[in-house]
């Protein structure tokens, strides 16, 4: 299947929303949800973390992921920003036809432009 589906964490809502709406203006993602309210735990540089945070889950096609996460880590604060595409197993096949049109550059025939 070659929807993907791409998560990454944000410091804040603001941060989080201008990254979404950077994804779907440049139709790298057809929908990115944010999800406020997220605890993170991890370790950095030797030491357990927890932050508060805002993720980003971002559907787009098989072939958008590499200009996304490029577009994701030129824009995002962090030294080394989350971003995880994760492979979708299955769905409704028009959502899916809809996320494939969504992430063709404007004007091509499989886009509804």
């Amino acid at each position: 299947m070659p929807a993907v589906l791409v998560t990454c964490a944000c410091p804040d809502p603001e941060t989080a929303g201008a990254l979404a709406r950077a994804l779907v203006e440049q139709r790298l993602a057809a929908c990115v949800q944010v999800l406020p309210g997220i605890t993170s735990i991890y370790r950095w540089e030797g030491a357990i973390e927890q932050s508060g945070e805002v993720l980003l889950l971002a559907k787009t096609w098989d072939d958008r992921v590499e200009p996304l996460a490029a577009t994701l880590k030129a824009r995002h604060p962090y030294a080394l920003p989350e971003i995880m595409a994760v492979p979708a197993a299955g769905g409704l096949a028009a959502y899916l036809e809809w996320v494939h049109a969504e992430t063709r550059p404007a004007g091509t025939p499989e886009s509804p432009e």
